[in-house]
């Protein structure tokens, strides 16, 4: 387990990360985002040993960053972002190099840079010297050099750099593979790439940790949006049971669902139509719709919409830009 208690990491008066704490279980494939600026590599260099922390603590199971980092470096697998390659060395000269500095044994080297080559698609390449690689190949290439010691934890700074759509697959496919024995933790601009691979994700905004969240929860959203003919419906809306409360909504939440005219056509206009849908946003979960429903029914309106509120990672993402520039 990695435990990241109160984690700080100050340059003067700066605060690149402010009082972080998280866990992540073994075997968790952890998103972790954040705009430019935002801690996330910053962070990702304290739990590899490669940056000290102003404050705060980070552990994995029984050993601390500080007191036994060459132990943790021992476990860890480390992409970072301008991973560095030797351009004049072959790939596989490089890989063998990588795997001394990994304390990879002479006797399993052979066996262990081949099995990276093999995982990464590099095969065509091994012999070529890395400066004639495309950037997508270098990228490969750090990947193998993380996973060439079979480390239960992998931490990847942006490993779809410079890939190709068949490149991001074999990657995404690669990274479920390596979910099976190892913690990965990764870094990425792309959120449809956290999508794909990871189930728990991580929001950095300015230094702090502003989400964190399994993706299946974050995707679940915690309203419901409904569309009735009765502009007072909030009245007997806010008594039932699981509504935290109820408020008017000026767009059109029935998009493409037959709603006849927005609230806001609707005050433009100066009145309100007896067939135009009036819409709602409830504090509450999915598992209220039908008591939701039958509270409309028992008032007589008409019922144009009800859907349980559904976001992504897009959505999200902006709803934390929002708060920061709120």
């Amino acid at each position: 387990m990695i435990q990241v208690s109160q984690l700080c990491r100050h340059y003067g008066d700066f605060k690149a990360v402010d009082d972080v704490s998280f866990e992540i279980q073994p075997g968790e494939v952890v998103g972790l985002l954040g705009h430019n600026g935002a801690g996330k590599t910053t962070i990702m260099k304290m739990i590899t040993g490669f940056l000290e922390p102003t404050s705060g603590s980070i552990r994995v199971d029984d050993l601390e960053v500080g007191k036994h980092t060459q132990a943790i470096q021992k476990r860890i697998g480390y992409l970072p972002e301008n991973c560095p390659v030797w351009p004049e060395m072959t790939v596989i000269d490089y890989l063998e190099y990588q795997a001394s500095l990994h304390g990879v044994s002479k006797a399993n080297q052979s066996a262990a840079v081949a099995k990276a080559i093999r995982r990464t698609a590099l095969q065509h390449k091994a012999t070529d010297s890395i400066q004639t690689l495309s950037r997508g190949l270098r990228q490969r290439v750090g990947v193998a050099q993380a996973i060439l010691h079979d480390p239960d934890i992998i931490i990847l700074d942006e490993p779809t750099n410079g890939l190709d759509p068949t490149q991001i697959h074999q990657m995404r496919e690669l990274i479920a593979e390596l979910s099976q024995s190892a913690t990965v933790i990764i870094s990425t601009h792309i959120l449809q790439e956290v999508q794909a691979v990871c189930e728990r994700v991580l929001i950095m905004r300015s230094g702090k940790l502003a989400v964190d969240s399994r993706l299946d929860e974050l995707q679940t959203g915690h309203h419901l949006l409904l569309a009735v003919d009765n502009d007072k419906a909030s009245d007997y809306l806010k008594k039932v049971s699981g509504v935290a409360g109820v408020k008017r909504a000026d767009s059109d939440l029935a998009e493409g669902a037959g709603s006849a005219q927005t609230t806001s056509e609707a005050k433009e206009s100066g009145k309100q139509s007896a067939d135009a849908p009036v819409n709602y946003i409830l504090e509450a979960d999915a598992n209220t719709a039908p008591d939701v429903a039958a509270a409309v029914h028992a008032a007589g309106d008409k019922l144009y919409y009800l859907q349980a509120e559904k976001r992504n990672l897009d959505s999200v993402f902006a709803e934390v830009n929002a708060q920061a520039q709120g």
